[in-house]
This record gives structure tokens, sequence and C-alpha cells, in this order.
């Protein structure tokens, strides 16, 4: 009797013990079709463990801790539910969730166009991140990436390279320059929605991340939602057409899951004259499940695309040609040829191998090689006259400085009427050199760089109890490039002579030569010349990063350490600098660490106060390693890492009403390094030169504060405001000096170096688009799958990229090193005061409607971004051909100066129009 009596007890508490757990249960559906939804991602939030529904729509949970927590239900292309539950030791039952389609996905659809529309422009022309923060539900972030960035806006005024980007754990940042190549996965936009982001500092389970953030793509096959896609757009950015079809299996039977993805972009012409698209895009996910714990994923990509550029133009060329004006191409047979095409075709592949060591410890090892070529094409013209229609001496201001006012009006006529690039004259010169023995006058050839780059890494995070989590990464990336110049048409000619005639030839040596091995060579199509040197660069890398979260207070610290190396080899022996052009230069090693810390207080469910700070070493860039790449192994004088502080203050309010965050911020970065090529009067006395102008030292302070509000004033209709202002300026006088390959010009020494020079540029503003920008929307959606919204955007306080040897002493000494006898320094000043272009509002509208037919579901999108055509200037530089007070001075008497600024415009009225078919 007595051990019946304690046998009952023992299982009375077991069973006591057992339904004493803190569990949850409950079934995912379909809100419109009511089916139960199999593989939801179901997890406690900031948890790392996580399951998924079974085949029925079925989830349970269990070894949940005391409390209130938030219950998260995620599957791509619905809208993600947090549910906020208390656990007090009882189990819970949450019956059936439904879940309802995203229809802001197809947002997301726009924001990756934007992204590859604008990010495969020239960094240094138009730098906006609005890749970066499309996966955001952050009302801020996602204004700054849809609203803010046709207008180039910068959040914090920091571009792309401060945010890192990652493809499967696996970063994507170039080591050339630190920016992510859009491009790269352009074109993919289905397979490209499973993204993390981590704003600001805020932590991330895969790296310790840049001022910006990072975003973290996942592209596995088992992750992709289920079924077939079919979408066509139209466009008139960049491409006028793209067609794109995906397919994912989810997971199958024995573990395998597959994913297939394709699309094909084209146009004759974006907004702009003469630019050409021509791009597809193929990408290919397979995934097995080997067992309960070990996955092995490989993806791979391959979009090669090629578009025709843009220029930047002067007042005086916009006045004349207007808005959408390109100066890069003309009219062959018939057709407009743009002789500035981008190519991008840079295949990637990687291999993942995800270990779940235990429901708490995970390990992802993963492996890429990216590898291809990126061509930059151009004329070049040793033996000709500048082909550029806007070249200074085919305008009319040219003429009116010589007083000569009836060529100019026949200068501008012909401007009018033509101003394109003259193929036909270009060939017939080169024919009519050819029949008499001569070499081409002109060339078509491109800028090509091929790279090889290794990535190698293994990640782990560990959730060491149900408040602490434990993450760690060890990489290394090795980067082995090879530069050159190779020719592409030779235009009707027979060959071209690979020499700069610009450079002097003396009886010691001929410093006019390319390549003094093989001197006065004639290159024909498809060989190498003018330059050709490699380049190799690894970084390696570790970080480690600690989480804790409690009822109260959520915070974290992370640790981060890398060694990164550059060398130049050159393989020409340059005439200008046979001493230092051929083999190896010094090897650049660089040691950086990063550290940074935040906390989130919450003074209720509701209220939280959120800061964070940090301090990041980051190595120099290849780009901004050595002064002359192209054609010498001379490295920046005094090179060293960039060091940035940064910090920032948040509240936020999460009500059912209202969404708002409110954030300040501090940033300054000190020992910046630029470079920047040009042609420059006035050098060394009354010469012209071109000369590499580096900058080096600079130290810059951005301070402002940003807010996001949205108000969901009915169940339909919502309502956003966005506002960012800041203040982006040099916070110091930097170094600077100016090398040249041109021998006898005055003011350089046997080096070709100047002297040092101090760029007075405190206080001026930093180039970095609008510094204040402010966005007033709403959004209505029906309960029948329609919506539809619109947004006033103002843009306010964007400043000219000032030319800093016009701010050193340069500027007001004459040839003996004395000022100048007629330096008036009130008009100097008045000279070199920064342009502040106007203000402007933008007005843009966005739409959809979604349809299930069957089984099947149909969308249609559309965005109309700046409906009212205005035009405004979204970017710009002073030229440095002006390059002393005299000749600033002479050229700003004019009406219409002959080197004036040159400015990027932003695009008039656009639209984008996106429809899917799903099933």
């Amino acid at each position: 009797m007595k051990k019946n009596m304690l046998f009952t007890c023992i299982l009375l508490c077991l069973y006591l013990s057992i339904n004493s757990q803190n569990t949850v249960k409950g079934i995912v559906a379909d809100s419109k079709s009511k089916r139960p939804l199999t593989n939801v991602f179901v997890s406690i939030k900031n948890n790392q463990h996580q399951i998924v529904t079974s085949e029925n729509g079925v989830f349970f949970l269990k070894n949940i801790k005391n409390g209130s927590l938030v219950l998260q239900i995620k599957l791509t292309g619905y809208e993600t539910q947090n549910l906020q539950l208390d656990f007090s030791g009882k189990p819970i039952d949450l019956g059936i969730i439904y879940l309802f389609k995203d229809i802001t996905e197809d947002l997301d659809l726009s924001l990756i166009t934007i992204t590859d529309d604008e990010l495969n422009n020239d960094a240094s022309t138009a730098d906006n991140i609005s890749g970066l923060l499309q996966a955001s539900r952050d009302v801020f972030l996602r204004s700054a990436a849809f609203e803010f960035s046709s207008s180039f806006f910068r959040v914090k005024g920091l571009d792309s390279s401060n945010g890192k980007v990652l493809i499967n754990g696996i970063e994507m940042n170039k080591l050339s320059d630190g920016r992510a190549q859009w491009s790269n996965w352009g074109g993919l936009n289905d397979i490209l929605r499973n993204q993390e982001l981590s704003n600001g500092l805020a932590p991330s389970h895969y790296t310790f991340g840049g001022v910006l953030g990072s975003t973290n793509i996942n592209t596995r096959a088992s992750e992709q939602s289920p079924g077939a896609r079919i979408s066509y757009s139209s466009s008139n950015r960049s491409y006028v057409h793209r067609l794109m079809t995906t397919y994912s299996t989810g997971v199958l039977k024995k573990g395998w899951s597959f994913s297939f993805s394709g699309s094909k972009r084209l146009g004759v012409e974006g907004f702009n004259e003469g630019t050409t698209y021509n791009a597809y895009s193929l990408f290919a996910s397979v995934d097995k499940k080997i067992n309960r714990r070990h996955s092995l994923s490989f993806s791979g990509f391959f979009t090669p695309n090629r578009r025709g550029k843009s220029s930047p133009n002067t007042q005086e060329v916009f006045d004349l040609k207007g808005i959408t004006y390109n100066d890069y191409w003309g009219f062959l047979n018939g057709r407009k040829t743009n002789a500035r095409i981008k190519e991008v075709s840079e295949p990637i592949l990687m291999l993942n191998h995800y270990w779940n060591l235990s429901e708490k410890t995970n390990f992802q090892t993963n492996i890429a090689y990216q590898f291809g070529k990126i061509g930059n094409s151009r004329i070049d013209f040793n033996g000709g006259a500048n082909p550029s229609p806007t070249y200074y001496q085919y305008l009319p201001s040219f003429e009116v400085r010589n007083n000569d006012l009836a060529e100019a009006y026949l200068l501008q006529q012909r401007f009018i009427k033509e101003g394109q690039i003259d193929w036909n004259n270009i060939f017939d010169a080169n024919v009519t050199n050819k029949e008499v023995g001569n070499n081409n006058a002109y060339v078509l050839y491109e800028d090509r760089t091929d790279d090889k780059q290794l990535t190698i890494n293994t990640i782990l995070n560990i959730e060491i109890n149900d408040n602490i989590t434990l993450s760690g990464k060890i990489e290394y990336r090795r980067l082995r490039s090879n530069a050159f110049a190779k020719v592409i048409d030779l235009l009707g000619g027979s060959g071209y002579l690979d020499i700069n005639p610009f450079a002097e030839k003396t009886s010691l040596i001929d410093k006019q030569q390319n390549n003094l091995i093989n001197p006065n060579r004639v290159v024909e199509v498809g060989q190498k010349f003018k330059y050709n040197y490699n380049v190799n660069s690894s970084i390696s890398n570790a970080f480690l990063q600690a989480q804790f979260n409690y009822n109260k207070v959520d915070f974290y610290s992370a640790f981060s350490v890398s060694r990164t190396s550059h060398q130049r080899e050159g393989l020409y022996k340059n005439g200008r600098f046979e001493n230092n052009s051929l083999g190896e230069s010094k090897k650049l090693s660089f040691t950086n660490f990063g550290l940074k810390g935040g906390l989130t207080y919450k003074i209720t469910g509701r209220h939280l106060i959120n800061a964070n700070i940090g301090y990041l070493n980051n190595a120099p860039t290849v780009k901004n390693s050595f002064s002359n790449i192209r054609e010498n192994n001379n490295t920046v004088d005094n090179l060293q890492s960039e060091k940035t502080f940064t910090s920032d203050l948040s509240y936020i309010l999460r009500s059912p009403l209202i969404t708002s965050k409110l954030t300040t911020y501090y940033i300054s970065i000190r020992d910046a390094t630029e470079i920047s090529f040009y042609f420059a009067d006035g050098v060394g006395g009354d010469n012209t030169a071109f000369v590499q102008e580096i900058l080096n030292g600079i130290n810059k302070k951005h301070i402002g504060f940003e807010l996001g509000i949205e108000a969901k004033i009915t169940p339909t209709i919502k309502l956003k405001g966005v506002t960012s202002i800041g203040q982006f300026t040099y916070d110091n006088n930097p170094n600077l000096y100016l090398t040249s390959d041109v021998a006898g010009v005055g003011g350089f020494d046997e080096n070709f170096r100047s002297k040092d020079y101090i760029a007075l540029l405190k206080n001026f503003k930093v180039a970095s688009g609008p510094q204040t920008a402010y966005s007033v929307g709403f959004e209505y959606r029906d309960p029948d799958y329609w919506w539809v919204g619109a947004t006033v955007n103002f843009f306010a306080n964007t400043y000219i990229d000032l030319a800093p040897l016009n701010r050193s002493s340069h500027f007001y000494e004459d040839a003996d090193g004395l000022s100048f006898n007629d330096y008036d320094t009130v008009l100097a000043r008045e000279l070199l005061q920064q342009e502040k272009f106007d203000n402007y509002r933008v007005v843009n509208l966005v739409g959809g409607k979604s349809w299930k037919i069957g089984d099947k579901y149909v969308s249609v999108f559309a965005t109309i971004n700046n409906l009212f055509g205005e035009e405004y200037k979204s970017g710009g530089f002073e030229q440095g051909r002006n390059a002393n007070y005299r000749q600033l001075r002479d050229d700003n008497a004019l009406e219409t100066p002959v080197f004036g600024n040159r400015y990027w415009y932003g695009r008039g009225a656009t639209y984008f129009l996106n429809i899917n078919l799903r099933f």
C-alpha cells in the first residue's frame, strides 16, 4: 500500500513538474485561404533558438523562462507577428494564428531596384545606401532608402563603405574601396528578401559591423518561400524592361531544397540620353539537410551587366541642352553610341556549412570565391583633338573670354544642334592616318580590373542561458587583382602607339614611353597598354560579442581586431618613373581594432531609451594607399588608419497607435585620406598639368538628429513623418601635396612631387548630399488588398565638393613663391565661398493591388517619383582647373565661366511598374 502511494506521489509530482514548464503552442494559417502554413519560423525574440511549423502549421515551444516575452512568427511574404506573452509556469495555447500577406514586400522590389540603379554608378559621383537599409521596418530608415535615395541622401552624412553587406555571413564589401558592388547580385530581387538589418552599432550575429550597421542577406534555398514567381517591370530610370522568374521547392522529404532565379534587364536609353542598359542575372541555390545537426548550402550568382554612363555638366551646358543631356555619346551608323560603358561581370560562388551543436549553440563555416572583371571604356587621343563635345574650347564661353562674340554665337548654335561625340570624324581621322602609314589618332579602350577574391570564415553563436548570448567570428579575405588598359576598338585605324605625348622626351631616357621594356609599341584590339599592375591585398579579422537581455535592461559589448596588408606589383617600366614602377612596392600593413557597446533601458514596454558608443579603426583601402597606382609604386606619405568615434542616443515609443524614434548622434572621423585626379592650370606658374592631389590627415565631424514617426489613424490609414537635420563639416586643416607625371613643370621636385601645403578646410561643409531632409506622407491600406500612398519630401543644405588646392597657399602664390601683388583678400574670400544648392521639393506616389485567383496570387505595384518634374542639383564639384587666384578671378568675372562647377542633376519625373504572379 505504501509503495503504491509513493509511486502515485512520484507520478503526480512528475506530472505537475511537466505541466508547470512554460510552453506555448499554436497553429499558423493564411488569413485569406485559412490553410495551414508550413516552415514558418517561430521563436522567442532575442533568442537564437527557433523552430518551424509542421506540415499542419503546428508549432510547440517549451522550456521558456518566466516573464513578459515576445513571440515572433515570421514567414517571407507575410507580415511578421510579434505577440506579447506573460509566462508564469502555465502552458499557453494560442489556437489558430493568421498571417496576412505583406503587401509592402512589393515596396522592397522598388528599393532593391533603387540599389542596383544608383549604387552601380561611380562611387565618386553617386553614392547612397538604399541597399543597406531596405530590410528595416524602421520608418526613418525606410524613408531614407526609398524617399531620399534619388537625391543621393546619405544617412548621417556617411557613404556606404561605413555599412557592411553580407550574403550568408560572408562580407561583400570590396577591399579596393570598401563599398559593396550591388550590381554583383542585381536583378535577383526575389531571392534577396530574407534580410537581417543591424542598424548603426546595434549587435549582429554575423559581423562587428560599421558605423551604419550591417545587412545580412540569406539566400539559402531552404529558407526561400516555396513556389514560383514571374514578374515583369517597366521603368524609365536606368533600364526600360525587366523580366524575372524564380522557383523554390521549399524543404523536400529527403532534406533537399532547391531555388533558382533569373532575370533580363534592358533599355536602349534610360532617363539620361545615351545611357544604354543590358544585363541578365542567374542564381542557383541547393541545400541538403544531412541530419538534424548538419546542413550544407551552395549558392551561385552570375549577373553580367553593361550600362552607359552619364556626364556631370556645367551650368553653361545645362542651360543649352537641359537636364537629360549626356556628352558621352554620339551617332554611329544611325545609332546612339556611348563611349563610356561600365561593364561588370563577377560571378560569386559560396559554400556554407551549418552545424547545430545543440539547441543553444550553432556553428557556421563559409567559403566564397569571387572572380571576373570590371571595365570602364573611354576614348584615348594621343594623336588627335579632344573628342569631348563639352571640351572647354568648343563651348561659347571660351570665345566670349577671347572677346570673339561672333565665333561664340557659332559655337553656341553648333552645340545646340549637335553637341555630341562626332564618331564619323574620329573614324575619318584614323582612316586617313592609316592610308598614309601613320598610327591611330584615336582609340576606344577600357580601364580594366580583373579580381580574384577568396573569403573563408567561421561564425559561432552560443546562448549561454536565457539572458546571455555570445557571438564570434574569424575571417580571412585575400584579393589578387590585375589592373590594365586594353584596346577595345581601333575605330577604323591600324594600330595605336603606346606613348604619353605630353611627357618629355630626352636623349637620356624617353619619358613618353609607358613601358620602357617594350618601347614604341603599336597595340591592336585586345592588347594591354598604358599601364599594367597587380595588387595583392589581404585582411584577417576576428570579433567577439556578448549580449545580455533582462526584463528592464538589454546591453551588449563587442570587440574586433584585424590585420590588413596591400602591395602593388608593377608589370610595366614607366618612362616617367623608370626606377619606381616595375616590380613590387613596399608592403603596407595595418593592425586595427574596434570597440563598441550599448544598452536599452525599458522604462515601460512602450517607452525605451537606447544608447550606443563605439571606436573603430579602419585601414586605408587600396584606392587611398598609392598616390598614382597606375604608373608607380609611390605610397601616400604618412599613411594612417582612419579612426572613427561614434555615439548616439535614442528615445523609442511603441504604442498601438504611434511608433516613433528620435535619435541624436555625434561622429568624429580622424586621419582620413582622399586622392583626386584632374588637370590644373597655374601649377608652378602658368603651366597646365595632370595632377594627383593627395589630401591626408583629414578630420571630419558629423552631428545631428533623426526623427521618424508613424501614426495609425484608423485600421486602414497611416500617417508618417521623417526629419533628418545634420551638420557635416571638416574639423581641421589637413595636409596636401601634388604629384604629376609630366616633367619640366615648375613646383615639382625630381620625383614629380610638389611641396607640402595646408588646405584650409576647417568648418567647410562635407559634400554628402542634403544635410537637411523632411518627409511627410500617408498610406491607405484597404482590407481588399489594395493600397496607395503619397509623400512630400523637402531637401536643403546641399553643398558643392571643394577643390582643396584652392584653399592652400598655392592659390595666392606666384611662381617666385611670393604672394600675387594684386591679391585682394575680400574678393578671394568671395571666390572661395562654398556653393550651396537651392532647396527643393519632391512628391512621390506609390500604390499596389493584389488578387487571389484560385491558388495563385497576382499583384501590381507602381511608383512615380518626382511627380512634378522638379529640376534640382543633387551633387557636384569644383573644377581644379583654376588653380590660382588670378585664373579663378578672371574666369568668375565672366558671365559664363569657362571652368565653372560641374553638377549632377536629379532625375525628373520617373516611374516604376511591376506586375507579379505567384503560384
